[in-house]
């Protein structure tokens, strides 16, 4: 009664009033437009002890590694690039809107390296001193990116509970994101891994993701698809770690870093874009190379 009896004034009001004197709604904001391009302030140069340079027949593709994700199978994968094992292996396995995988010195999927299979390493522990970006707080959880890593974590508000004082964070699959492949068994990981080609939520913390594509994404999509591929099959003509090649042809490589003002601008234009859908994965991270 007491909303009618308001709604019935209001109308009145208005049928007494001037013409002029009615109010337009007022439109609502303008979502926030999209970044202009990264000044340089908003530049980082990763750690060429954690680029992983991968030249393929398409393209050149340049992986950053996570050691804070996945410190055993980073060693590992800098380990066998040392070695010469990735060096003519092929794309064996790509499905379109999945992953490329590749890594095996079998090129069909059953063979490994000679070292001894890793312990999955599906999770890691997120401290204070952890360099984090939150990007949305799931108030249960929060969603942010290391590095070029995107992460999903606990909430920050348990890492008093905890006896080490940090919580759980996990690697998200989004396009580009580096995986190991393995077996059944969990602790199965040994040479072979895979990059993403779109966007695949089951596969988190249940395959370790231990970095991500910062530069030849295209290159990545450009691989021949197939399971298993048909010859001839794409292959890594050569893997090394950036930090290992010439100085006088090292190529220098630079990624939006994402504590940066044009990184915050972005998440925010895309979260207003996406609203409840809004993902990680739809944030851009550029990277330029020279």
């Amino acid at each position: 009664m007491i909303r009618s009896l308001l709604l019935a004034g209001a109308a009145a009001l208005v049928l007494t009033a001037p013409a002029s004197a009615a109010k337009k709604p007022a439109p609502p904001p303008a979502p926030p437009a999209a970044p202009d391009a990264p000044t340089a302030a908003d530049w980082r140069v990763p750690d060429p002890e954690n680029v992983l340079v991968i030249d393929t027949n398409k393209g050149r593709i340049f992986v950053e590694l996570s050691p804070l994700a996945a410190p055993n199978h980073v060693a590992r994968i800098k380990e066998l690039t040392r070695a010469g094992l990735y060096d003519g292996r092929s794309f064996f396995r790509v499905i379109d809107q999945f992953m490329a995988q590749t890594g095996d010195p079998k090129d069909d999927g059953t063979g490994g390296s000679d070292k001894p299979d890793l312990p999955g390493e599906f999770t890691f522990r997120r401290g204070p001193q952890t360099p984090f970006q939150m990007v949305a707080d799931q108030t249960v959880a929060e969603i942010g990116f290391i590095g070029a890593l995107p992460v999903m974590t606990q909430s920050t508000m348990l890492m008093p509970l905890t006896a080490d004082g940090k919580i759980a964070a996990w690697g998200l699959y989004c396009p580009g994101v580096a995986g190991m492949a393995r077996a059944d068994s969990p602790d199965s990981a040994n040479s072979q891994f895979f990059l993403m080609r779109q966007a695949y939520p089951s596969l988190e913390k249940r395959y370790t993701a231990f970095g991500r594509v910062i530069a030849g994404e295209d290159v990545v999509r450009a691989i021949k698809v197939g399971e298993p591929v048909e010859a001839p099959q794409d292959k890594m003509l050569k893997a090394q770690m950036l930090v290992d090649m010439p100085a006088a042809t090292r190529p220098k490589i630079k990624v939006v870093d994402p504590t940066s003002a044009w990184f915050k601008a972005e998440v925010a234009s895309v979260r207003a874009k996406m609203g409840a859908d809004f993902t990680a994965c739809a944030i851009r991270i550029p990277s330029e190379v020279k």
